[in-house]
């Protein structure tokens, strides 16, 4: 079980968008499933693929796990695979492109993970790709798990669907509630979406400045977690909209890998090589193989660096989920 607790944890930090610390967490997962012998659970990587919009990796991560998915016969992936591919074409503004994924992903209503997840990315490319009657079917479907939830973000989330559907004061007051609702969440991935189509939104209304407004602030949102083509999205219609802005990427801290990240956390924390290698299924040697990369990476000495090293990352993710 471990394994699926920790892909399933991994998707809250995605949705709160923290993807450094989703990237860890699916690692791990990784490691217990080589450990145990059990097939990898491999939805953290794809959904992670699909919100950083990585157009050249995720269709070729996404056609080696369906081929696997297929020859064991398991389902989930697939339908993951789906939604991930449809995340990056909507991130992308390829809504044409996202249709048949995002169709494929919400078939099997069933599933309730990620064919709910599906509908409202069906809803998005079909809105924008001038199929308003089959992100209208979506949107029904949607919000019978919405409202039988009944959380601030799955009612956001279904105002956000709903303002996609509207016009003029009603989508407008959808759009604002959106936001109003997300912003008591932790899904900061699922609001900084919600300021990009209120921005543009209300800049195909000619309303330049109050647009400007609402994309700058999903820019420096979706920018800052890395969520690289909805970031270059917002940027794109900042631009329309009359404001310059730099293209920016997300660097990572000394661009360690997932599991140098997840070591150096566990270092900070003071658990020892022994501990960290217990947790995660490696050797000590393995350990202080890695923390001396991590070391050379982040240009410190010493484990005692590490909180500072550290700090600005991980406070800058709390003060995020807190504002």
């Amino acid at each position: 079980m471990l394994p699926h607790a920790l892909t399933l944890h991994s998707g809250i930090y995605i949705f709160a968008g923290e993807f450094a610390a989703a990237e860890a967490l699916g690692h791990e997962a990784h490691e217990v499933s080589a450990a145990i012998g059990v097939p990898d659970v491999a939805y953290t990587r794809l959904i992670l693929a699909g919100w950083r919009g990585r157009q050249a990796e995720t269709p070729k991560l996404i056609e080696a796990d369906v081929r696997e998915a297929i020859a064991r016969g398991e389902g989930r992936t697939i339908g993951a695979s789906d939604y991930a591919a449809a995340v990056l074409y909507n991130g992308l503004g390829r809504y044409a492109d996202a249709l048949a994924p995002a169709k494929r992903s919400s078939e099997h209503p069933e599933e309730l993970v990620f064919a709910t997840w599906g509908l409202f990315e069906l809803i998005e490319a079909a809105t924008r790709s001038g199929k308003p009657d089959l992100a209208a079917r979506a949107l029904s479907q949607l919000s019978d798990a919405t409202r039988a939830s009944g959380t601030d973000w799955a009612l956001g989330v279904e105002a956000y669907a709903r303002a996609l559907l509207s016009e003029n004061e009603v989508a407008e007051d959808l759009y604002r509630d959106s936001i109003d609702r997300l912003a008591r969440t932790r899904a900061r991935a699922w609001l900084a979406r919600a300021h990009l189509v209120y921005g543009e939104w209300l800049r195909r209304e000619r309303r330049p400045l109050d647009a400007r407004e609402q994309l700058r602030t999903a820019h420096e949102m979706l920018a800052g977690m890395g969520a690289e083509a909805f970031a270059e999205r917002a940027r794109r219609e900042l631009q329309a909209a009359g404001e310059s802005t730099r293209k920016r990427t997300v660097q990572t801290l000394g661009d360690l890998t997932a599991q140098e990240a997840q070591i150096a956390r566990l270092a900070r924390d003071g658990l020892s090589n022994p501990k960290i290698g217990a947790q995660l299924f490696i050797s000590p040697r393995t350990v202080q193989y890695h923390l001396h990369k991590v070391f050379s990476k982040l240009d410190i000495g010493s484990r005692n660096q590490l909180e500072a090293a550290l700090a600005s990352d991980d406070d800058g993710s709390e003060r995020r989920l807190r504002s």
